[in-house]
């Protein structure tokens, strides 16, 4: 049985052989052919000029950057967090010392029990005016009576006679000079007021603005605004008596005015 082929213009185009084989890696026709696919089954855009499939692109990783907000915020905790224990720690080991220690460590304290001795006995009750080495006075001899330290804040001056002997029961004698601004003198009446054995009054004649005493010790600032204000009450208040710390400081003389009261004075509680 032969088989026909169509006639005509049905008749299909013979294949002129050239005698060539094909290129290498290339189709035999100007079709394309499963070849031409990239592994995994995509096929490859041409490159221009006709040079062939482009190589694919290998995706470029971007690096992100360490997230510093959550960083610092860790960082500031945690030296905060060493701050205060170094702090509570250094705390700790000065309030462990000795009162006696921590009031050597204020800067510019003068110590009148190491210098002076005998000033700093007590219990030397005398009558009368008494003319003293130091001023304000810091200890020696004293009127009988005390004058009240029960936070008492006084607006004129008063006998230093009462006021070395409320020294002697533990009390802190804040005076300053009369002319001492009004806001600074406030200041220092904030310390005082409803603080038990303290007291303040103006004193004349101070070689500084604002001059603190207790017994055998002294300091004298420039302003209210002085943290060493605060370290020396802290310090020194109770702790400097020498009657110790059950010591009177209420009942006293509460008159002001610099001359003494002496015992059985009708105007001795005025």
């Amino acid at each position: 049985m032969s088989i026909s082929t169509p006639g005509g213009d049905q008749r299909r185009p013979s294949v002129v052989s050239t005698g060539k084989k094909p290129a290498a890696g290339r189709p035999a026709s100007g079709g394309k052919t499963a070849g031409a696919k990239a592994a995994g089954g995509k096929t490859g855009a041409a490159r221009p000029g006709g040079k062939g499939p482009r190589k694919p692109i290998t995706p470029v990783k971007v690096s992100q950057g360490r997230s510093w907000g959550p960083i610092a915020l860790f960082v500031a905790v945690g030296v905060l967090a060493a701050a205060i224990i170094g702090y509570g720690g250094w705390a700790a080991f000065n309030g462990a010392k000795p009162w006696d220690e921590r009031a050597a460590a204020i800067e510019g304290i003068s110590n009148f029990r190491e210098s002076d001795p005998d000033l700093v006995k007590g219990g030397n009750h005398q009558t009368g005016a008494i003319q003293y080495t130091v001023n304000p006075p810091v200890a020696g001899p004293h009127n009988a009576a005390w004058q009240n330290c029960q936070g008492d804040v006084y607006d004129a001056p008063i006998a230093s006679e009462h006021a070395v002997h409320s020294l002697e029961h533990g009390a802190i004698w804040i005076t300053y000079r009369p002319d001492l601004p009004a806001d600074q003198v406030k200041k220092l009446a904030e310390r005082v007021r409803g603080q038990e054995k303290t007291m303040l009054s103006p004193f004349q004649g101070l070689d500084k603005p604002i001059s603190l005493q207790a017994w055998g010790y002294q300091l004298k600032v420039d302003n209210a605004d002085d943290s060493r204000i605060d370290e020396f009450i802290k310090t020194l208040r109770i702790n400097a008596s020498v009657e110790g710390p059950n010591a009177n400081c209420g009942q006293g003389i509460t008159a002001t005015g610099t001359a003494p009261r002496d015992l059985g004075d009708p105007m001795t509680q005025g």
